[in-house]
């Protein structure tokens, strides 16, 4: 069922478009710093696990028998919910509803038949009464970023521990001492440190970077950069990945800058750093190039450089704190990076991914097309074609991550995390030098993807990978 030459069909280095835009109609380009400009090792996350373990026990006074918990690499994926009085981190689709499977307590997975008691006898789980806009809210925290990934694992091994011990807890300080162990380990520049001390372990691909940003220089495009982190941090990486004149490719550069809140708080004014990251206290009438500018806002950006609409293209990580208002208040074009996606792809790419989805599709359809035949013969065979795409929904899933599987697909819809990557960025790729393998002025067309009305005209040529998926009559004998 498979043609030669169906797998490897996609490029793991390729920019992929959601919404069609021209690069030559973009005349500024807009950065954030941590893992779209400075990209980390995954060596990091153990030292915020352990930092942020440590931190429990030490200030919090939790059990010192957690110190025997490491970081697990590979138990999350980004893009997860947190639900805090359950105490399970799930994955929900695009629909709101739990991916069945993917519902952990601790450490170890809740059973299907508990999660939809636990939601009133449903998978669907009413998110806008629960979580805000940004993905925080009372009863449900949506993990976003990838430095999500060590607090996701804290959270889950502290709640084995009190589980496996008997001890009781209350969800909600629990899951707050977690949370605010972790912003320790940021707000208090104990990564930064880790980073500065070693920027050849932690910080990949420095010189595709400058690469990058120099090529947009020589061809007249204006850069600037916007990030949460200090000017002394930055200054040191973009120093080892770019040059010690790094600040001459940027017309302006912010650093700590509060996003989201840059975006929607009109309150904070700019202050400008001299060169030794020291603030002054001079009005700012003007955003002057080759400058270092703290914490502002972006109306008085908009103002100030008269920046606006879709010839600037803003690149992040971060869905919402990067990306959201900029695409859907201020009409900004807007590039996601999603390292997770290189991954992702070589996995699709294999023949074990391609043969499984092909014949899950194939039984799907099988599924459809024979359900009215209801004599007891028919019936087996259908429990068994259920059973068997089961089967291989689950093998499918686990190629991507044993937990929860893919950060972009439930067994069959996009997830949530799918959803607002598609709806806040015009584009997405891997990494920053993913735009080395375009020209300047290339124009991205998403393709035409189907509606489900027009499904039958696509589903068997395009979605199942194949030529031609055997008709009706053929596939009865297939058994």
């Amino acid at each position: 069922m498979l043609p030669p030459g169906v797998c490897s069909l996609l490029n793991p280095a390729a920019i992929y478009a959601n919404n069609e835009i021209s690069l030559g109609d973009v005349e500024i380009y807009g950065f954030d710093y941590d893992y779209t400009l400075a990209q980390y090792s995954n060596l990091l996350h153990s030292m915020i696990f352990n930092t942020a373990r440590d931190i429990l026990i030490e200030q919090f006074k939790y059990p010192e028998g957690l110190g025997k918990y490491d970081y697990i690499p590979g138990f999350a994926i980004r893009g997860l919910h947190y639900d805090v009085q359950k105490s399970l981190l799930m994955k929900i689709d695009a629909f709101h509803y739990v991916q069945l499977g993917t519902a952990y307590r601790g450490l170890k997975p809740v059973p299907d038949e508990e999660v939809i008691e636990l939601y009133g006898g449903t998978q669907h789980i009413p998110l806008y009464q629960m979580s805000d806009f940004y993905g925080k809210g009372p009863s449900l925290k949506q993990f976003m970023d990838i430095f999500s990934l060590p607090e996701m694992t804290l959270l889950s091994s502290v709640i084995d521990y009190f589980i496996t011990h008997g001890i009781e807890f209350d969800q909600v300080h629990l899951y707050k001492d977690i949370s605010d162990a972790i912003r320790d380990v940021h707000v208090k520049g104990v990564m930064y440190k880790w980073i500065e001390k070693d920027m050849e372990q932690y910080i990949l691909h420095g010189d595709e970077i400058y690469a990058v940003l120099n090529r947009l220089v020589n061809h007249k495009k204006k850069l600037f950069l916007i990030t949460n982190s200090p000017f002394s941090f930055v200054d040191k990486g973009m120093k080892h990945m770019v040059g010690k004149n790094w600040r001459d490719l940027f017309d302006m550069v912010i650093v700590q800058a509060d996003k989201p809140n840059f975006f929607t708080d009109r309150r904070k004014p700019f202050r400008k750093l001299d060169d030794n990251g020291s603030l002054q206290w001079d009005k700012i009438n003007q955003l002057e190039k080759g400058k270092i500018y703290k914490e502002g806002n972006l109306f008085d950006f908009l103002r100030l450089t008269g920046w606006r609409g879709s010839k600037v293209l803003y690149f992040g990580d971060h869905l919402y704190s990067d990306l959201a208002d900029l695409m859907l208040r201020h009409g900004w074009r807007t590039g996601a990076i999603v390292p997770e996606l290189e991954t992702e792809i070589r996995i699709i790419n294999t023949e074990q991914y391609m043969h499984s989805l092909t014949w899950q599709q194939a039984l799907t359809g099988l599924l459809e097309r024979m359900q009215m035949y209801q004599d007891a013969e028919s019936k087996q065979v259908l429990l068994e074609w259920m059973k068997e795409r089961q089967e291989i929904r689950s093998l499918t899933k686990n190629l991507f991550n044993p937990q929860f599987g893919s950060i972009f697909r439930t067994f069959h819809n996009p997830t949530y995390f799918s959803r607002r990557l598609v709806r806040f960025s015009d584009i997405y790729m891997a990494s920053i030098s993913c735009l080395l393998n375009y020209d300047v002025n290339f124009t991205f067309y998403p393709r035409r993807t189907p509606l489900q009305h027009e499904a039958p005209l696509w589903m068997d040529q395009l979605c199942t990978g194949c030529m031609k998926t055997p008709f009706l009559e053929e596939m009865v004998h297939i058994r």
